[in-house]
């Protein structure tokens, strides 16, 4: 059966080998030849109001949960390999309200402020968008940079999220409040009760994983591209095996994951999935962007 230790070496070579991450490039659209010469664990940003994004490597990995884990829902299975075949780019930082700002100052998200409940702007997570205003603002983005811009499928979060693991989090089969924002008055797989903040915190807030990404679990739900599906043994074998979105026209339901600052830790699971209608809008909901990376 295929280990997630496949993509744990590529981690551990890529990342953990004491290779200092390339420069960041200049704050611009990277050239094909600077494109080409990126390699996993680099950083680059291409406009200053711009996401900054992390490159990550290609891989296989197990996507979904295994029947054992504490809280299982049915549709997070069956669990099925899914290979990852080319390196791609995911914002480092769940997307901002200063980012989200920068578009609409520049004419873009649909005109479109959201309300941050008097929590802060800047660093905050961005909220209260639903999945077509998240694709407003990769529309804008690859406008602005001329380069493909997009929201990420199901399959790429959670190899992003997971960053080489096989366990509920991307660091162990338990939570704390020290490791991601949530309900803490809840606990999970016996671990202590913690703090229940009421809110959202900094997207650069907590550890980042393997990957260098940040708060892939808790803080706020990430909308993706895939519509929802109650089973993954209905997927066409393109993206069960490839890792691209689940879409088909008609769309009702989109789903989102990673679980939000007002959830049950179980919720954060990397293999736990939501679902809303495409145009719902909440305190809870965000996302990350990612980029295709042309080789």
């Amino acid at each position: 059966m295929l280990r997630v230790i496949r993509v744990a070496l590529v981690v551990l070579s890529a990342f953990a080998s004491g290779r200092a991450a390339a420069p960041t490039p200049a704050q611009r659209a990277l050239s094909p030849v600077e494109e080409r010469e990126l390699r996993p664990g680099d950083e680059f940003r291409e406009c200053a109001v711009c996401p900054q994004m992390v490159v990550l490597p290609p891989g296989a990995y197990l996507m979904g949960s295994p029947e054992s884990e504490l809280d299982r829902d049915s549709d997070e299975g069956p669990q099925h390999e899914v290979t990852i075949p080319e390196p791609f780019a995911v914002g480092k930082f769940e997307a901002s309200f200063a980012e989200w700002d920068a578009c609409l100052a520049d004419g873009g998200c649909n005109g479109y402020r959201p309300s941050d409940l008097g929590w802060g702007r800047g660093k905050q997570p961005v909220i209260i968008v639903s999945w077509e205003d998240a694709r407003a603002f990769v529309a804008w983005l690859s406008a602005k940079t001329g380069r493909p811009y997009r929201l990420l499928s199901e399959a790429e979060w959670e190899y992003a999220a997971r960053a080489g693991s096989d366990s509920a989090f991307w660091w162990g089969p338990a939570v704390s409040t020290g490791q991601a924002n949530y309900d803490g008055s809840l606990t999970y797989a016996g671990g202590d009760p913690g703090e229940f903040r009421h809110r959202t915190m900094q997207v650069d807030s907590f550890e980042p994983n393997a990957f260098g990404l940040y708060n892939v679990h808790g803080n706020v739900w990430e909308w993706l591209e895939d519509c929802y599906h109650r089973r993954y043994d209905q997927m066409p074998e393109s993206p069960r095996r490839t890792g691209a979105a689940w879409t088909e026209d008609g769309c009702e339901l989109r789903v989102f994951r990673g679980g939000s600052w007002g959830d049950a830790p179980s919720v954060l699971r990397a293999a736990n999935r939501g679902r809303y209608e495409p145009f719902i809008r909440n305190t809870s909901s965000g996302f990350r962007v990612g980029r295709t990376l042309s080789r």
